[in-house]
């Protein structure tokens, strides 16, 4: 049996044996088999006696239970706990394992952060870079990440997705060819280099591919720019396009016409004779000007950038790409009153403005104006036109320029309704506010009216709206989302109602005389037809006769609201207002607390006080009458007799 090897016993465990005799292992040191006890062997009966049959016979099958030395037992069982300890890993192994884990996490996160903080040290070292470019160029270069339709560089002619454009001229370029673009290309010249026949010396200034969609080679009349590659010339003046094959050295020489807008655009040798007469100290430029025609009315673009929906930055560039840029003014960065001085280097009287901005911006080109005035330029005022951007565009929705400007139509279609625009009257109006108190040497503070005064609820709608935007400006980005912002203060006020019990507060002077107030919230004296983003307050609903609101007729409607809850409901024509009356000077005492009040959108606080509206001035403005309605034609003045003439 000790010959055998070990694996037939299926329950055996290789245990040394040692002779007792020699001190040592037997059979020359190999293991010797100890049979333990089967893991299936069936118990013993209890009572069953040691010799019975049934204890015999199992003997003689074999299955008798073999004796186990104690001593063999006692090995046997520490080689197995042995043999276990073995197969458990150390405790040092389980943490070398944690660490791998929590190195490969470690990678996991930070690989991606760093290959981030990289892009983004790569991105700003490139923009550094272009804005080196930007400063020193005479281009108007601006950076984009994704062209809006398909774009092919000027310079190496391979189509591209992002990189830079001039919003002066309009070249197109990858950011790799952006040094090579500077030096090949010239922009637009606001002034020609010489002054012999500036006027008549204007050629073509042709750039080549990136034409627009819908355009016509005037040669030939089919239509470019529809090969997928770089092609066709364009016009940075008349923005006439044609092709490549239709391009002649005839054309190349060509005298430029400046297109469509002549009539609009300040020529550049216009500036170069200018600039020669102030040198010879002559003023006539009506001499001058009439080499451009009788029509030449140039308008100049004062944007606001920072209006409402945010879009007057990309206006400025297309502006700038069909008129000349010196035409062109963001009021962020050139105040109204020094753009407003190149109106002094026209003929009198033919300049016109487009102001792009919200009725904010309207009244302090306005008020730029009226400065204009006491400088003792009156024959160089403009006529004023508006694109209204800001939220309630009250003001231009009187003029007929519509509630708001989204790039619904192109800004070449703007300029159209610019030049068949027709010259009216808006009356302006002082508001003087005087603090109470037996000790009060301040200065009455003024304001300046062209929309609406106002006290109670809409105020104060306005001036929650104002504070929250002063806080974080770049959330109120949408006309919609101040809209809904409005909406929720105006929701709050008829809950808590906060301007209640108005008319124990003011008292209210039409023309000297008092009028007796029933329980009002709040009190409006318009100026302008609209009010509250396009609602026709005056003139109200139903069959009640009332004269239409106009503005320029020296009188002002008052009317009274119950609330913000009768606010809604008249601006979803589900109500009228309280009609007060007609005056030509109002006045307003608020005897105790302090209220909200407005002027055109301008909201604050006021303890008490008086509040007296009297006539200021006139302002000559522009109105369009190609969005008119039925009410807009009724309350509009005939054009004939308040145009200005020279």
């Amino acid at each position: 049996q000790r010959a055998r090897p070990l694996h037939w016993l299926p329950h055996a465990k290789r245990v040394p044996s040692r002779d007792p005799a020699r001190g040592g292992a037997r059979n020359g040191g190999r293991p010797e088999a100890v049979p333990l006890e089967p893991r299936h062997q069936h118990k013993r009966e209890s009572g069953a006696p040691s010799g019975s049959p049934e204890r015999q016979e199992g003997g003689r099958d074999g299955d008798r239970e073999p004796k186990v030395d104690p001593l063999v037992s006692l090995l046997v069982e520490s080689s197995l706990e042995k043999m276990e300890g073995e197969k458990r890993p150390a405790p040092y192994e389980g943490l070398f394992a944690d660490g791998h884990l929590i190195l490969w996490t470690l990678c996991s996160v930070l690989l991606p952060v760093f290959i981030t903080f990289w892009c983004s040290l790569q991105r700003s070292r490139r923009q550094l870079h272009r804005r080196d470019i930007f400063r020193k160029s005479k281009h108007g270069w601006r950076d984009t990440d994704l062209f809006s339709h398909p774009t092919y560089c000027c310079v190496c002619a391979q189509h591209i997705l992002q990189g830079a454009f001039c919003d002066c001229c309009g070249l197109r370029v990858d950011e790799g060819c952006l040094k090579k673009a500077d030096k090949r290309f010239q922009c637009k010249e606001i002034m020609l280099k010489s002054d012999s026949k500036a006027l008549d010396a204007m050629q073509h200034h042709w750039i080549r591919g990136n034409v627009p969609l819908c355009s016509y080679c005037v040669v030939c009349k089919q239509q470019c720019g529809s090969q997928p590659k770089l092609c066709d010339y364009r016009c940075i003046w008349c923005q006439k396009t044609v092709h490549d094959e239709c391009m002649k050295n005839s054309l190349k020489n060509e005298k430029c016409d400046f297109g469509e807008f002549k009539n609009l655009i300040i020529p550049p040798g216009y500036l170069t004779s200018i600039n020669q007469m102030r040198k010879d100290r002559k003023t006539d430029y009506a001499m001058l000007a009439s080499k451009l025609g009788k029509q030449w009315t140039p308008l100049i673009i004062l944007a606001n950038s920072r209006s409402g929906t945010n879009m007057g930055e990309g206006l400025l560039g297309e502006f700038r790409i069909l008129l000349n840029p010196v035409q062109v003014f963001d009021v962020t960065k050139t105040p109204p009153v020094k753009a407003l001085q190149l109106c002094t280097l026209l003929p009198y009287y033919s300049a016109r403005v487009l102001v792009c901005g919200g009725d904010g911006t309207v009244g302090w080109v306005l008020d730029a104006v009226d400065e204009m005035k006491i400088k003792g330029q009156e024959k160089y005022i403009p006529q004023v036109a508006v694109l209204p951007l800001g939220t309630g565009n009250d003001l231009s929705n009187t003029l007929g320029w519509g509630t708001g400007y989204a790039g619904e139509i192109p800004v070449a279609q703007v300029l159209r309704n610019v030049m068949e625009a027709d010259g009216i009257k808006l009356d302006r109006w002082k508001v003087q506010v005087t603090n109470k108190g037996y000790y009060n040497l301040r200065k009455p503070k003024e304001f300046t009216m062209n929309n609406y005064f106002s006290v109670g609820p809409d105020a104060l709608m306005a001036l929650n709206f104002h504070a929250h935007r002063e806080k974080a400006p770049s959330l109120f980005s949408s006309r919609i989302l101040n809209k809904a912002v409005y909406l929720f203060y105006g929701t709050k006020d008829c809950l808590v109602q906060e301007c209640k019990d108005l008319n124990k507060k003011v008292e209210l002077e039409l023309d000297g005389e008092r009028v007796e107030l029933p329980n009002l919230e709040g009190i409006i004296v318009l100026n302008i037809g609209y009010w509250g983003g396009g609602c026709r307050l005056w003139e109200g609903m139903g069959d009640e006769t009332y004269p239409l609101a106009r503005h320029d007729d020296g009188l002002l409607e008052v009317v009274g609201v119950y609330g913000s809850f009768h606010c809604a409901q008249i601006q979803v024509k589900l109500a009228n207002p309280f009609r007060i009356g007609q005056a030509h000077t109002v006045r307003l005492i608020l005897k105790c607390s302090m209220m909200p009040m407005q002027v055109d959108g301008e909201p604050w606080a006021q303890g008490p006080c008086t509040v007296t509206i009297t006539h200021k001035t006139h302002a000559l403005m522009l109105y369009f009458s190609g969005e008119q309605t039925d009410d807009d034609i009724s309350s509009t003045s005939d054009p004939e007799d308040t145009k200005e003439t020279e």
